[in-house]
């Protein structure tokens, strides 16, 4: 055998000895953990054309930072560490859990900031609860994950670990009345998990999302220019509501209305979901042009 052979042969030792053991046997607690935790779940817009929803369980939809805990780690939704004190998840189960950070009504910037910071905030971590909702690595329906979830939960008695509550909702009416108390309490909207659908990555009808929309009017006062594809064109429309609110519209701008965007002074429609922290409408959209009553006005 030569130099060469000999060195590439010492260095595969180590894996063929782990391979002899075990296909996955060269993979650490945590790489298994990982291994075993699929993509994370996402939902879709709810619409009225579901019909069905005594077959699904609802939530509030809590305005904080996903999270997922993969049994040894807390990582963000595409995987990244969160850099949490260790006393935070002291005593958590060793399953992966999926769940929301969550403070409070409205203190998503809050959560986010904690989150992203280059050190650790351990005072400000002290407000911050991680409320479960799921179990992806858990084949069963999502109604068996739950009440699993729940006995997990419960049996780890860790302070900063809880569980969304679940509720069964008979009809639309019930689902609209819970959307409309949630969201005269400060909620964002709410979740629909379907009681019989598997853990299942990426877009699914299992996993509903359900939040207001309202519309309302806005005068243009300027334009934002547009970037990359939109350069030459308006990137946004700069807005004025009736409050005196200012704020960027861009989203819902066809090609047409950004190479010839409404005049300053016209009335436009927009659609949006709730207000921010800061009270402007979020994520706004606009809709069209209702009337030009300010154009001369502001010119």
């Amino acid at each position: 055998m030569d130099l060469r052979t000999a060195l590439l042969a010492l260095l595969l030792m180590p894996y063929a000895a782990a391979s002899a053991d075990s296909p996955a046997s060269h993979l650490t607690p945590l790489h298994a953990a990982r291994a075993a935790m699929p993509a994370p779940m996402l939902a879709i817009s709810f619409h009225p054309g579901i019909d069905a929803v005594a077959a699904y369980l609802v939530s509030e939809k809590l305005d904080g930072v996903r999270a997922r805990w993969d049994g040894r780690q807390l990582l963000t939704r595409a995987g990244n560490r969160i850099q949490a004190p260790a006393w935070f998840t002291a005593g958590w189960p060793a399953q992966a859990i999926e769940g929301e950070l969550w403070i409070g009504r409205g203190t998503f910037q809050q959560v986010s900031d904690l989150v992203r910071a280059l050190h650790v905030d351990a005072a400000a971590w002290r407000q911050v609860r991680f409320m479960a909702f799921d179990m992806p690595a858990d084949g069963g329906g999502f109604a068996r994950r739950s009440t699993r979830l729940r006995s997990l939960v419960r049996a780890a008695e860790a302070p900063t670990l809880a569980v969304v509550t679940q509720h069964h909702l008979r009809d639309h009416a019930a689902l609209q009345a819970r959307l409309q108390a949630v969201v005269a309490a400060g909620g964002e909207g709410l979740m629909l998990h379907r009681a019989d659908a598997r853990y299942r990555a990426g877009r699914s009808d299992g996993l509903l999302k359900y939040k207001p929309f309202y519309d309302d009017e806005a005068w243009v006062v300027g334009y934002r220019p547009g970037k990359g594809k939109y350069t030459g064109m308006v990137g946004a429309l700069l807005v004025e509501d009736a409050r005196g609110r200012r704020f960027a519209l861009g989203s819902g701008l066809r090609d047409a209305d950004r190479k010839h965007p409404p005049r300053i002074g016209n009335m436009v429609t927009f659609r949006y979901n709730g207000l921010t922290a800061k009270g402007t409408p979020r994520f706004a959209r606009y809709l069209r042009v209702r009337k030009p009553e300010r154009a001369t006005a502001m010119r």
